[in-house]
């Protein structure tokens, strides 16, 4: 394997569902990085009722923590996003493109009940690598 993070679909797999790849390989000289799960709360601390608007908060703190280690989208291999309430697909998606354009990582999506505090409705943790 050469030196650069893969992402593919194998051809003997039904293609994604969504918006990620099946498989994202890491070769072995990388630097691994895993943030804690990312949430919608704001600079001051407010997190707001509106679903949307937590997402839209949660990217934005997604940008900041990438940023802060010197990251890109495409240092990230694997997403993990846990919501309490169903997702606004169109409205996720468009926020999902700006991250990521068309180089998915590998991701999970699960519906919980609820989250570490209870005005959470979604919380995204990131697996990085950096080559």
């Amino acid at each position: 394997m050469n030196g650069k993070i893969i992402r593919k679909n194998p051809k003997s797999m039904p293609q994604p569902v969504g918006n990620y790849t099946h498989i994202t390989r890491v070769p072995r000289d990388a630097e691994l990085m895993v943030t804690s799960g990312q949430i919608g709360v704001d600079m001051e601390g407010n997190v707001p009722s509106d679903f949307n608007e937590q997402v839209s908060n949660t990217f934005t703190n997604i940008r900041k923590i990438l940023e802060s280690e010197e990251l890109h989208a495409n240092h990230i291999i694997k997403v993990n996003i846990w919501a309490t309430e169903e997702i606004d697909w169109e409205y996720f998606d468009a926020k999902w493109e700006l991250l990521f354009g068309n180089e998915y990582p590998a991701m999970t999506i699960a519906y919980i009940t609820e989250l570490g505090l209870p005005e959470l409705k979604i919380e995204i943790e990131l697996w990085c690598a950096k080559v």
